[in-house]
């Protein structure tokens, strides 16, 4: 793996708020493919290409067949190189120097997956590994409290499969990584090889190649990640990489500690803000203290090579020093106060239409396809994004609350009580043949989008609601800018309105990806366990830096 100034990077996502974080996350410039024939354009020197194959609900044939094609298309390495006739790692090819300039054509490979371990991702990952010399896997995400011990993933503290985080979910959760990896052989790598540091860690993941199999590391902190991804890329180019956000967070500090220093502002287009100032390890113990949320939240230093382990594990061992730890400090900007809206003039009446409230703490309604729920808590977020929006003016900005997490409802109050108009769309009317109709956001104002859950969503017609959500805001006159909560509910809007390809601008909060279409339009996803109770307040008034309050 290279570690250049040019290093190009292809990534790929099973759902389209993930592709976001990840592009997001690298740290290099990014272009987000809706498309994965688009991967046929293969990234610049120094640049990354996430495509979101929006394979998570897809049956585990189709979606193995997704990240075939994904990587056919991006031009991959020659089956079989660098290993010997008995199928072992080339000797020549382990332990490449983290700053090696050998290069041998090929991009750097990264492949994400739910740190939750939902969607189709054992045939996934066994289908990425497919010619690679060693896949390595490591699907924690300290930033959400979700942590692997022992191979089990723990959110809060608690094993996932005795957690809430899958009640969405029509399977039972696995018991372990190595459950949901298969059929890919694997085998477990403990905390304490991890932090071992990088030389002895890359040490193992070649016995564990040398044997066949793959390794599923522990992780506790983004340090613990970090290492991870340091000791992979001593490995050389034929490695792979499997992970959440937290790995890719790893991977993007790796790549940005050896670029030089961008200019000034105002000297070029603004570039996706590294990633290290927002994934700070969280506490993982089940009696820790849930941290504070909220815009005054106190900015953190990122995490050092000398952070110590959490207790979730009784057996963890000091943490090594790593090489490379997170660079800088957050920003501390706050998001600025809201102030009120005025209501914007009722549609027809002579179709479907959407019943809307004065400001008021309101239920959000679900994704009905809940693709992004999860128990993770929400933490303290530093805002990072320090570009000025594009495409922002005279445009109004419409939130589609597209998840059924219970933080969702008092987010959607707090922008609501922020002046916010909110429009509460039913089911039965989205699952309908009818388009229903939305009240164009006027410019300058706020509009909050959400499904009335308070009877529930009929078993078999999740799909069809969030589609119904799709038809309603693509037929909306005078293309505001969108935040879309929920990886099937922002994928099925985009789709609706024919986009195809995203530029990432920036991160406004964990998880809440800025980016730009290609003819201006602001777009921030987000996935819809992420952000504290006031994070449609943080997007909405980073997206409308120029005014008093979030909705004037």
């Amino acid at each position: 793996m290279c570690r250049r100034d040019d290093t190009r990077v292809v990534a790929l996502a099973d759902d389209l708020s993930g592709a976001a974080e990840v592009a997001a996350l690298l740290g290099l410039p990014a272009r987000l493919a809706l498309r994965p024939a688009d991967l046929g354009l293969s990234p610049a020197p120094g640049e990354a290409v996430v495509v979101d194959l929006d394979s998570r609900y897809l049956d585990e044939g189709a979606a193995a067949a997704a990240v075939r094609a994904a990587v056919r298309a991006a031009g991959r390495v020659s089956s079989g190189a660098g290993r010997d006739a008995d199928g072992n790692l080339a000797e020549g090819r382990a332990f490449r120097a983290v700053n090696s300039g050998a290069v041998d054509g090929g991009p750097l490979w990264f492949k994400k997956c739910d740190s939750l371990l939902r969607g189709p991702v054992g045939a996934e990952a066994a289908a990425f590994a497919e010619d690679a010399e060693v896949l390595v896997v490591a699907t924690a995400l300290p930033a959400a409290r979700r942590v692997v011990c022992g191979g089990v993933v723990l959110v809060d503290g608690v094993p996932l499969h005795e957690s809430a985080a899958w009640r969405a979910e029509e399977r039972a959760a696995p018991r372990s990584v190595a459950g949901a990896l298969a059929p890919l052989p694997v085998t477990g790598v403990p905390l304490e090889t991890v932090r071992r540091g990088p030389i002895a860690l890359a040490g193992r993941f070649r016995e564990v190649a040398a044997d066949g199999r793959h390794p599923v590391c522990d992780a506790e902190t983004d340090t613990d990640l970090t290492l991870i991804a340091t000791a992979a890329a001593l490995l050389g180019p034929g490695v792979r990489l499997l992970g959440s956000g937290g790995l890719a967070a790893a991977l993007g500090r790796l790549l940005t500690s050896r670029r030089p220093t961008p200019p000034s502002a105002g000297t070029r287009p603004p570039a996706p803000v590294p990633p290290s100032a927002t994934h700070t390890p969280a506490a993982t113990h089940p009696t820790a203290p849930a941290e504070a949320t909220g815009p005054t939240a106190a900015a953190r230093t990122p995490a050092t090579a000398t952070t110590g382990p959490d207790a979730t594990c009784p057996d963890a061992v000091p943490e090594a020093a790593g090489p490379i730890a997170a660079a800088r400090t957050p920003d501390t900007a706050t998001a600025a106060e809201p102030a009120a809206t005025r209501p914007t003039a009722s549609p027809d009446a002579a179709r479907p239409t959407a019943t809307t409230h004065a400001p008021a703490t309101a239920t959000a309604g679900p994704d009905a396809t809940c693709p992004d729920a999860a128990s993770g808590a929400a933490r303290a977020v530093v805002p990072v994004y320090d570009t000025v929006p594009v495409g922002a003016g005279g445009r109004g900005l419409l939130v589609v609350a597209g998840s059924a997490e219970p933080v969702v409802g008092e987010q959607v109050g707090r922008l609501v009580a922020a002046g916010a108009r909110h429009v509460v769309l039913a089911p039965g009317q989205l699952a309908g043949t009818d388009t229903v109709v939305l009240p164009a956001p006027a410019p300058g104002t706020v509009t909050v989008v959400s499904v009335d859950g308070a009877g529930g969503v009929r078993a078999g017609a999740a799909r069809a609601v969030v589609a119904g959500l799709a038809r309603a805001v693509s037929a909306l006159p005078g293309r505001p800018d969108l935040v879309l909560t929920g990886g099937e509910t922002a994928r099925r809007v985009l789709d609706a309105l024919g986009v195809t390809t995203l530029r990432p601008v920036g991160e406004i909060h964990h998880g809440a990806v800025h980016c730009t279409t290609t003819d201006g339009r602001s777009v921030v996803t987000r996935p819809g366990s992420f952000g504290g109770p006031d994070s449609f307040v943080r997007i909405a008034a980073a997206l409308r830096p120029s005014q008093q309050g979030v909705t004037q």
